[in-house]
């Protein structure tokens, strides 16, 4: 499964926009957090292990790609927090979770048929 990595405010406006359609779940990690690194992993082992297919998945390094991380927190009106998911259906925040809470159950749980 293919991840679009967000570097610019654009492809973030885009990827918003097309949630209208696809909904789309939003890692943001911080390449120098330790507790980001484990929730990365997490979400790497659900990427790795049968992803919900009707999803589309993106992901934004918040240090390297700070205005963009900034502006999913202002047009979804959440908090910034890191490592985050954001799942986005319909060009808004439908469920976000952070820190120990992201973990590869939880993901699964979650993005189920359930949520689309």
């Amino acid at each position: 499964m293919d991840v679009i990595e967000l570097t610019s405010v654009n492809e973030w406006l885009s990827l918003l926009e097309a949630s209208a359609e696809t909904p789309v779940l939003v890692f943001k990690h911080s390449t120098s957090c330790p507790i980001s690194a484990e929730a990365y992993e997490q979400w790497q082992s659900y990427m790795q292990s049968g992803p919900n297919p009707e999803i589309e998945y993106a992901l934004v390094h918040v240090i390297e790609s700070r205005p963009v991380s900034n502006l999913i927190a202002d047009t979804l009106n959440v908090k910034h927090e890191s490592p985050q998911v954001l799942f986005v259906k319909g060009r808004r925040a439908q469920w976000h979770d952070s820190h120990w809470r992201i973990t590869e159950s939880a993901l699964r749980e979650k993005l189920g048929p359930a949520a689309l």
